[in-house]
Protein backbone atom coordinates (compact mmCIF):
# COMPACT_ATOMS: atom_id res chain seq x y z
CA UNK A 1 0.00 0.00 0.00
CA UNK A 2 1.85 2.87 -1.26
CA UNK A 3 5.04 1.18 0.83
CA UNK A 4 3.02 1.23 3.32
CA UNK A 5 2.03 4.58 3.78
CA UNK A 6 5.39 5.74 3.31
CA UNK A 7 5.91 4.03 6.79
CA UNK A 8 3.52 5.61 7.94
CA UNK A 9 4.49 8.97 6.90
CA UNK A 10 7.97 8.73 8.30
CA UNK A 11 8.73 10.93 11.28
CA UNK A 12 4.88 12.42 11.31
CA UNK A 13 3.83 8.59 12.53
CA UNK A 14 6.41 8.06 14.69
CA UNK A 15 5.73 11.16 16.80
CA UNK A 16 2.11 9.85 17.16
CA UNK A 17 2.88 6.19 18.10
CA UNK A 18 5.52 7.62 20.15
CA UNK A 19 2.19 9.94 22.08
CA UNK A 20 -0.58 7.55 21.21
CA UNK A 21 -1.25 6.26 24.65
CA UNK A 22 0.31 6.15 28.47
CA UNK A 23 1.26 2.91 29.41
CA UNK A 24 -1.91 1.23 30.86
CA UNK A 25 -4.33 3.01 28.92
CA UNK A 26 -4.90 0.91 26.07
CA UNK A 27 -8.36 -0.81 25.72
CA UNK A 28 -10.88 -2.12 23.78
CA UNK A 29 -13.48 0.09 22.15
CA UNK A 30 -16.98 -0.72 23.93
CA UNK A 31 -19.12 -3.19 21.70
CA UNK A 32 -22.29 -1.18 22.58
CA UNK A 33 -23.93 1.63 21.67
CA UNK A 34 -22.44 5.10 23.43
CA UNK A 35 -24.58 6.40 25.71
CA UNK A 36 -25.57 10.48 26.15
CA UNK A 37 -22.71 10.32 29.17
CA UNK A 38 -20.09 8.24 27.50
CA UNK A 39 -20.45 11.09 24.51
CA UNK A 40 -20.24 13.50 26.96
CA UNK A 41 -17.46 12.25 28.90
CA UNK A 42 -15.60 12.39 25.35
CA UNK A 43 -16.53 15.72 24.14
CA UNK A 44 -16.00 17.26 27.43
CA UNK A 45 -12.46 15.95 27.35
CA UNK A 46 -11.69 16.37 23.84
CA UNK A 47 -10.37 20.00 22.16
CA UNK A 48 -11.55 18.96 18.83
CA UNK A 49 -14.96 17.05 18.08
CA UNK A 50 -14.69 15.89 14.22
CA UNK A 51 -16.27 13.98 11.66
CA UNK A 52 -14.09 12.07 9.85
CA UNK A 53 -14.04 9.80 6.70
CA UNK A 54 -11.49 6.60 6.19
CA UNK A 55 -9.08 7.88 3.45
CA UNK A 56 -6.38 5.06 4.38
CA UNK A 57 -5.19 2.67 7.04
CA UNK A 58 -2.71 0.15 7.68
CA UNK A 59 -1.61 -1.60 10.76
CA UNK A 60 1.59 -0.81 13.05
CA UNK A 61 4.03 -3.30 13.24
CA UNK A 62 3.84 -5.20 16.53
CA UNK A 63 7.52 -3.49 17.64
CA UNK A 64 6.29 -0.41 16.80
CA UNK A 65 3.91 -0.61 19.28
CA UNK A 66 5.61 -1.85 22.96
CA UNK A 67 2.60 -0.54 25.07
CA UNK A 68 -0.58 -2.11 22.87
CA UNK A 69 -2.54 -4.83 25.07
CA UNK A 70 -3.18 -7.86 24.37
CA UNK A 71 -6.32 -8.80 22.20
CA UNK A 72 -5.69 -5.25 20.31
CA UNK A 73 -4.27 -3.98 16.61
CA UNK A 74 -3.13 -0.43 15.85
CA UNK A 75 -3.77 1.45 12.97
CA UNK A 76 -2.18 4.68 11.35
CA UNK A 77 -5.50 5.92 9.72
CA UNK A 78 -5.46 8.99 7.62
CA UNK A 79 -8.95 10.44 6.86
CA UNK A 80 -10.84 13.50 4.91
CA UNK A 81 -12.33 16.06 6.95
CA UNK A 82 -15.83 15.87 6.80
CA UNK A 83 -17.19 18.54 9.32
CA UNK A 84 -15.32 20.01 11.90
CA UNK A 85 -17.54 20.52 15.20
CA UNK A 86 -15.09 22.04 17.62
CA UNK A 87 -11.88 22.69 17.36
CA UNK A 88 -9.21 24.99 19.17
CA UNK A 89 -7.35 26.20 15.87
CA UNK A 90 -8.21 25.32 11.86
CA UNK A 91 -7.27 22.22 10.68
CA UNK A 92 -6.84 20.46 7.27
CA UNK A 93 -8.66 18.83 5.15
CA UNK A 94 -6.71 15.45 5.66
CA UNK A 95 -6.03 14.58 9.43
CA UNK A 96 -4.22 11.30 10.79
CA UNK A 97 -4.23 9.80 13.78
CA UNK A 98 -3.54 6.06 15.66
CA UNK A 99 -6.52 4.10 16.77
CA UNK A 100 -6.35 0.60 18.72
CA UNK A 101 -8.81 -2.02 17.46
CA UNK A 102 -9.67 -5.26 19.40
CA UNK A 103 -8.64 -8.40 17.52
CA UNK A 104 -11.22 -11.19 15.99
CA UNK A 105 -12.05 -14.66 17.99
CA UNK A 106 -9.57 -15.48 15.12
CA UNK A 107 -6.65 -13.27 16.78
CA UNK A 108 -7.11 -10.96 13.54
CA UNK A 109 -7.24 -7.38 13.40
CA UNK A 110 -10.07 -5.65 12.75
CA UNK A 111 -9.97 -3.67 9.68
CA UNK A 112 -10.92 -0.06 8.70
CA UNK A 113 -13.26 0.42 5.62
CA UNK A 114 -12.42 2.93 2.94
CA UNK A 115 -14.99 5.11 3.26
CA UNK A 116 -16.11 4.52 6.88
CA UNK A 117 -17.16 7.94 8.62
CA UNK A 118 -16.62 8.52 12.62
CA UNK A 119 -16.93 10.83 14.75
CA UNK A 120 -13.83 11.84 16.57
CA UNK A 121 -12.66 13.32 20.01
CA UNK A 122 -9.38 13.86 20.10
CA UNK A 123 -6.56 16.88 20.24
CA UNK A 124 -4.63 18.54 18.21
CA UNK A 125 -0.52 17.69 18.44
CA UNK A 126 1.39 20.54 18.88
CA UNK A 127 3.70 21.34 16.20
CA UNK A 128 2.21 19.47 13.67
CA UNK A 129 -0.97 20.51 11.87
CA UNK A 130 -3.07 17.60 11.01
CA UNK A 131 -2.32 15.06 13.69
CA UNK A 132 -4.61 14.30 16.37
CA UNK A 133 -4.29 12.24 19.23
CA UNK A 134 -7.38 10.96 20.60
CA UNK A 135 -8.75 11.34 24.36
CA UNK A 136 -9.48 7.61 24.95
CA UNK A 137 -8.41 4.87 23.11
CA UNK A 138 -12.46 4.41 22.41
CA UNK A 139 -12.84 7.75 21.11
CA UNK A 140 -13.10 6.93 17.02
CA UNK A 141 -16.91 6.23 17.20
CA UNK A 142 -19.19 5.08 14.10
CA UNK A 143 -20.68 7.79 13.08
CA UNK A 144 -24.98 8.33 12.99
CA UNK A 145 -26.57 11.32 12.53
CA UNK A 146 -28.24 10.43 16.22
CA UNK A 147 -24.83 10.39 17.78
CA UNK A 148 -23.35 13.57 15.54
CA UNK A 149 -26.38 16.08 15.99
CA UNK A 150 -26.11 14.84 20.10
CA UNK A 151 -22.44 15.46 20.27
CA UNK A 152 -23.32 19.00 18.99
CA UNK A 153 -25.87 19.70 21.31
CA UNK A 154 -22.82 18.75 24.09
CA UNK A 155 -20.74 20.68 22.56
CA UNK A 156 -23.17 23.93 22.06
CA UNK A 157 -24.36 23.70 26.19
CA UNK A 158 -20.59 23.33 27.13
CA UNK A 159 -19.11 26.39 25.02
CA UNK A 160 -22.47 28.71 26.16
CA UNK A 161 -21.58 31.84 28.02
CA UNK A 162 -22.76 29.91 31.43
CA UNK A 163 -22.66 26.10 31.03
CA UNK A 164 -23.90 24.25 33.64
CA UNK A 165 -21.33 23.63 36.81
CA UNK A 166 -19.52 20.81 37.32
CA UNK A 167 -20.75 18.85 40.26
CA UNK A 168 -17.92 18.63 43.02
CA UNK A 169 -20.03 17.82 46.12
CA UNK A 170 -23.39 18.26 48.85
CA UNK A 171 -22.90 20.93 50.70
CA UNK A 172 -25.30 22.26 53.86
CA UNK A 173 -29.49 20.42 53.71
CA UNK A 174 -32.59 21.83 55.40
CA UNK A 175 -35.81 20.80 55.64
CA UNK A 176 -38.95 22.88 56.60
CA UNK A 177 -42.51 21.43 57.85
CA UNK A 178 -45.61 23.15 56.25
CA UNK A 179 -48.32 24.51 57.98
CA UNK A 180 -50.74 21.57 57.21
CA UNK A 181 -50.06 17.42 57.44
CA UNK A 182 -48.21 16.47 54.43
CA UNK A 183 -47.02 19.89 53.22
CA UNK A 184 -43.43 20.22 53.14
CA UNK A 185 -39.87 21.93 51.57
CA UNK A 186 -36.26 20.40 51.36
CA UNK A 187 -33.74 22.49 50.31
CA UNK A 188 -30.04 21.03 49.10
CA UNK A 189 -27.48 23.65 48.20
CA UNK A 190 -24.47 21.71 45.94
CA UNK A 191 -20.65 22.34 45.90
CA UNK A 192 -19.77 22.95 42.14
CA UNK A 193 -15.75 23.28 40.76
CA UNK A 194 -16.07 26.66 39.20
CA UNK A 195 -17.78 27.92 42.48
CA UNK A 196 -21.41 28.84 40.72
CA UNK A 197 -24.36 28.56 42.97
CA UNK A 198 -26.76 25.05 42.71
CA UNK A 199 -29.56 24.17 44.97
CA UNK A 200 -31.74 21.57 44.54
CA UNK A 201 -35.92 22.09 45.98
CA UNK A 202 -38.26 19.29 46.67
CA UNK A 203 -41.64 20.48 47.17
CA UNK A 204 -44.24 18.29 49.02
CA UNK A 205 -48.07 19.43 49.13
CA UNK A 206 -50.84 16.90 50.44
CA UNK A 207 -52.82 15.31 48.04
CA UNK A 208 -50.14 16.36 45.29
CA UNK A 209 -47.06 14.48 43.65
CA UNK A 210 -43.55 15.81 44.96
CA UNK A 211 -42.02 18.18 42.76
CA UNK A 212 -38.34 18.86 42.55
CA UNK A 213 -36.50 21.78 40.45
CA UNK A 214 -32.89 22.89 40.41
CA UNK A 215 -31.49 26.13 40.02
CA UNK A 216 -28.36 27.70 39.23
CA UNK A 217 -28.33 31.11 40.98
CA UNK A 218 -28.57 32.24 44.28
CA UNK A 219 -32.05 32.82 44.07
CA UNK A 220 -34.29 29.94 43.78
CA UNK A 221 -36.70 30.93 40.67
CA UNK A 222 -40.27 29.91 41.66
CA UNK A 223 -40.46 28.71 37.98
CA UNK A 224 -37.27 26.59 38.31
CA UNK A 225 -38.14 22.99 36.85
CA UNK A 226 -35.99 19.82 36.78
CA UNK A 227 -33.70 19.61 34.05
CA UNK A 228 -34.62 17.52 30.89
CA UNK A 229 -32.85 14.04 29.94
CA UNK A 230 -30.02 14.08 27.47
CA UNK A 231 -28.80 18.15 28.72
CA UNK A 232 -25.75 18.79 30.22
CA UNK A 233 -27.20 19.91 33.26
CA UNK A 234 -28.75 16.38 33.31
CA UNK A 235 -25.54 14.89 33.18
CA UNK A 236 -23.77 16.79 35.53
CA UNK A 237 -26.37 15.71 37.78
CA UNK A 238 -27.47 12.44 37.34
CA UNK A 239 -23.45 11.34 36.55
CA UNK A 240 -22.01 14.01 39.80
CA UNK A 241 -24.44 13.61 42.65
CA UNK A 242 -23.29 10.86 44.84
CA UNK A 243 -25.56 7.98 45.94
CA UNK A 244 -26.49 9.51 49.41
CA UNK A 245 -25.87 12.71 51.36
CA UNK A 246 -22.32 12.63 53.31
CA UNK A 247 -23.19 13.35 57.32
CA UNK A 248 -21.75 16.72 56.83
CA UNK A 249 -24.52 18.22 54.51
CA UNK A 250 -27.27 16.75 57.92
CA UNK A 251 -25.20 17.93 60.78
CA UNK A 252 -27.90 20.32 61.46
CA UNK A 253 -30.71 18.39 60.17
CA UNK A 254 -32.12 16.60 63.57
CA UNK A 255 -35.22 15.38 63.43
CA UNK A 256 -35.80 16.01 59.69
CA UNK A 257 -33.10 13.64 58.91
CA UNK A 258 -35.34 11.39 57.33
CA UNK A 259 -37.08 13.66 55.39
CA UNK A 260 -34.10 15.01 54.05
CA UNK A 261 -32.89 12.16 52.61
CA UNK A 262 -36.29 10.76 51.68
CA UNK A 263 -36.46 14.03 49.25
CA UNK A 264 -32.90 13.40 48.28
CA UNK A 265 -33.41 9.47 47.02
CA UNK A 266 -36.63 11.25 45.01
CA UNK A 267 -34.52 13.32 42.93
CA UNK A 268 -32.05 10.47 42.32
CA UNK A 269 -35.18 8.73 41.14
CA UNK A 270 -36.29 11.01 38.91
CA UNK A 271 -33.04 12.06 37.30
CA UNK A 272 -32.71 8.17 36.58
CA UNK A 273 -29.39 6.25 36.16
CA UNK A 274 -25.94 7.64 34.63
CA UNK A 275 -25.72 4.82 32.38
CA UNK A 276 -22.27 4.36 30.47
CA UNK A 277 -21.27 1.35 27.84
CA UNK A 278 -17.65 2.06 27.97
CA UNK A 279 -15.58 -0.05 29.78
Amino acid sequence: MAGTLNFYRGALAAALIAAAAAPGESQAPAAAAPTYADLADLALAAPVAAQVRIADAVAVKAERAPDLKPGLARFYVEAELVSLIRSPQSLPARLSYLVDLPLDSKGKASRLRKGGEFLLLAAPVQGRPGELRLVAPDAQIPFTPERAATLRSIVREASSASPPPRIAGIGRAFHVPGAIRGESETQLFLQTAEGAPVSLTVLRRPGQTPQWAVALSEIVDEAAEPPAPGTLLWYRLACGLPRALPRQSLVDAGENRAAIEADYRLVLERLGPCVRSRR
